[in-house]
């Protein structure tokens, strides 16, 4: 089953025509037409370009910002040497521009203060700000100690707020990426090769010939370079399967889609290893070289038949061993793909663990068209004193699950509740670049912890929710106009890449590097930061890594030579994993240790009562999480989310397309605002689904206000994986109402 370059392609940049030019916007005459070079070229003729790195999506593509003679940023466009974008940019990283040009952008540092009576904002001068901010830190870091003020933090101003909070005394971190979204895949992998996943995926998906995603939507998920390989594959001939309950884009790609019932895909992933290993399928080689546990797996699996994994997840024996063939059929060359966001039932690292117990037996772990053997370059230290040993840190809070390794955010957020129990009570928080009130589930807790906290800082370049709940509101500028540390992700091959200030920073806004710089000096840590600028400490690194400043501002990006070894193991190779056996452990001892199942189960999950329908929900290929529904390119193209309901169901309830419903999960929590019904075969009857991110409620952000529903109001169940902590979110269940429950409330 294939499809053109160029159709696909076109999925995956939708709307460019209404954001700004890009590389694959521009790709309009076909593969290598000398058209498309003149189109360019008269498209930035007169604008002076810039390098960068965006920070829409943690993909961090390489790229050039383009301004005018009036210092205005007018396009932003891939760089062509770039491993991770090939020149092409997503709608997001085009729409970027639209973060800069935003007006309802923060634009001053906000005080909290009492005018009659109420509480509101006052501005504030950037000094008085952060004068305030010290004095607090001092104060707490004096009764409590430094370990008591919480950073949470994502994306690159998280970086410097680290060297921050370390170079104070706490190690109290924690990001919403970790348990919230991509930490089960890293203990499941981890567990059983040695090695994490990390950004990008080490998947060698352009040589590919059979892909599995299990609900892994790239295509809407917008994994830039993924993407294109996928299309690569595609055209070569690659066979897709996609197990997921809705019709994903990636699905209309497949030769298979395997309508699963949702929370059995651990009873599919053993049922497809019992076909492999009962049928004499499996990588016998790769096995007996490289695995450890093989006979313990084969006697585990042996009772899950196809007809028994029927019984769970809805898919007929037949196109179980059909898929499990095609895969050992195309072994090593297979790829069963990680995912990324994978918190979904509690058992997620298990799950993880299935999945790459399932990529070992194919043996697609380190072989061409699997997994290559990943690398990056290291980033030279800046000089700077020891960081102090805090008392305690993030490990505390998180020790109940022995295989997390970063901060566990909603577990810093039990730790802010006041507690006779608690033995590391949290006092401050410093929130950076993540909406915690759209992030976490379980909003009432994250707010009855916003309202225990002394004092609350948030940093962000928008009036996001949790903006309004801040002490202190700090405006940092977007990253086209900050220097920023330099991108250096693993890859095929290493590379680094410069994000370097196409303009000023625009209205009274600040980079994160020289507000935790101003913040540091406060608080007589100048040591830590003994810089002028940012741009000091980038060229240091870069002359120490045989380049420098000058350079990179030229070219962007540039790439250095492997020294690991090969992208791929050679044919009967010695090779150590990383694990404690050196081997890839089918079983693991260490979980048997700490009281685990040594191989995944597949345990029931809550299913939906009469009336209510299982809550899934995804992303939208023009928008990232929360942060760019506001933005005024990226909103033209999608700015609500919908409701994806099957036509039995729509029938049922007499629902029409485009009929807006409210929705009450099984807790009683409802939905702020409407969301507007689609009918469609492409989603299973037991379920809904809808874009996640939208439904924002600060009216400040003037396009995103009251459009669609927030997934995220209607978590309110989680179920923690006892490995790492991971909030497992999709256990939630909604009914549809039609009628307003809040006819009678002001909003």
């Amino acid at each position: 089953m294939t499809t053109s370059r160029r159709k696909f392609i076109k999925i995956s940049a939708l709307g460019l025509g209404g954001v700004v030019a890009s590389a694959s916007a521009l790709n309009v005459f076909g593969k290598n037409s000398y058209l498309n070079e003149i189109v360019a070229q008269n498209i930035v003729k007169n604008l002076k370009k810039t390098a960068t790195y965006c920070e829409v999506c943690f993909w961090k593509c390489a790229a050039w910002a383009f301004t005018n003679e009036n210092n205005e940023i007018k396009k932003i466009i891939g760089n062509d040497d770039d491993p991770h974008c090939n020149g092409r940019l997503c709608p997001r990283g085009t729409g970027g521009v639209g973060m800069y040009h935003d007006e309802d952008r923060l634009k001053t540092p906000l005080i909290r203060t009492t005018i009659n009576g109420e509480e509101t904002y006052r501005e504030a001068s950037w000094e008085e700000a952060l004068d305030l901010i010290a004095s607090k830190f001092k104060n707490i870091k004096e009764k409590y100690g430094a370990e008591s003020v919480a950073l949470l933090k994502h994306g690159s101003p998280g970086s410097h707020l680290e060297h921050l909070f370390k170079a104070f005394g706490s190690d109290t971190i924690a990001e919403p990426a970790y348990a919230q979204c991509r930490g089960p895949r890293e203990t499941g992998f981890g567990l059983t090769f040695g090695s994490w996943i990390g950004s990008p995926e080490p998947t060698d998906i352009r040589d590919t010939k059979c892909l599995v995603l299990i609900g892994s939507h790239i295509g809407e998920n917008m994994h830039n370079s993924q993407v294109q390989e996928m299309s690569d594959a595609i055209d070569n001939g690659a066979t897709i399967i996609t197990v997921d309950p809705r019709f994903s884009t990636a699905a209309s790609k497949s030769k298979h889609w395997l309508a699963i019932k949702p929370a059995t895909d651990i009873a599919l992933l053993l049922s497809w290893m019992h076909v492999l290993i009962e049928e004499d399928l499996y990588n016998k080689k790769y096995v007996d070289t490289y695995a450890l546990g093989f006979d313990e797996l084969k006697a585990h699996v042996k009772p899950f038949t196809p007809e028994w994994a029927y019984g769970i997840t809805t898919i007929k024996p037949e196109e179980i061993r059909k898929t499990a063939r095609t895969m050992a059929a195309s072994a090593p060359s297979v790829i069963v793909h990680p995912g990324r966001h994978v918190t979904w039932y509690g058992d997620d690292s298990q799950r993880s663990r299935a999945i790459a117990i399932l990529n070992g037996l194919l043996g697609s772990w380190g072989n061409r068209g699997g997994f290559y053997f990943k690398e990056k370059i290291s980033i030279p230290k800046y000089p700077h004193p020891k960081y102090p040993e805090p008392k305690w840190g993030w490990h505390d809070l998180g020790k109940q699950y022995p295989f997390s390794e970063m901060g566990i955010t909603s577990e810093l957020v039990k730790a802010t509740i006041p507690n006779k129990d608690n033995k590391h009570p949290i006092k401050a928080w410093l929130i950076a670049g993540t909406n915690l009130i759209n992030t976490l589930p379980q909003r009432e807790k994250t707010i009855e912890a916003i309202n225990a906290v002394d004092f609350m800082v948030v940093i962000d370049t928008m009036p996001m929710e949790i903006t309004g709940y801040a002490d202190v509101v700090l405006p940092e500028c977007t990253y086209l106009e900050r220097y920023d540390g330099i991108r250096s992700a693993t890859n095929r091959t290493p590379s680094i890449a410069v994000r370097v200030p196409a303009v000023k920073p625009k209205y009274n806004s600040k980079p994160a590097w020289w507000i935790s710089k101003e913040i540091g000096e406060r608080l007589g840590l100048g040591d830590y930061f003994n810089y002028n600028d940012f741009e000091d400490v980038i060229e240091w690194q870069l002359n120490k890594m045989g380049t420098s400043l000058e350079e990179m501002k030229k070219i962007g990006v540039k790439k250095f030579e492997r020294t690991s070894g090969p992208l791929f193991l050679e044919d009967g190779q010695d090779y150590e994993f990383g694990t404690l056996s050196g081997k890839i452990e089918f079983y693991s001892h260490q979980l048997a240790e700490k009281g685990f199942d040594p191989m995944p189960v597949y345990t029931p999950h809550p299913e939906p009562p009469q009336g209510f329908y299982r809550l899934n929900y995804g992303r939208s290929p023009m928008h990232t999480f929360s942060r760019t529904i506001n933005n005024p390119n990226l909103s033209d193209l999608k700015d609500e989310n919908t409701l994806w309901v099957n036509p039995k169901v729509a029938r049922i309830l007499d629902l029409k397309k485009g009929q807006e419903v409210w929705l009450k999960n099984q807790d009683d929590k409802l939905s702020t605002f409407s969301i507007k019904v689609r009918v469609t075969e492409r989603i299973r009857w037991d379920s809904v689904y809808m874009y996640h991110g939208f439904g924002h409620n600060n009216k400040k952000l003037t396009r995103a206000f009251g459009k669609g529903v927030s997934d995220t109001e209607l978590i309110s169940k989680v179920v923690i994986d006892p490995l790492m902590g991971g909030t497992g979110l999709r256990g939630n269940f909604v009914s549809i109402l039609t009628e307003n429950p809040h006819k009678n409330i002001e909003l």
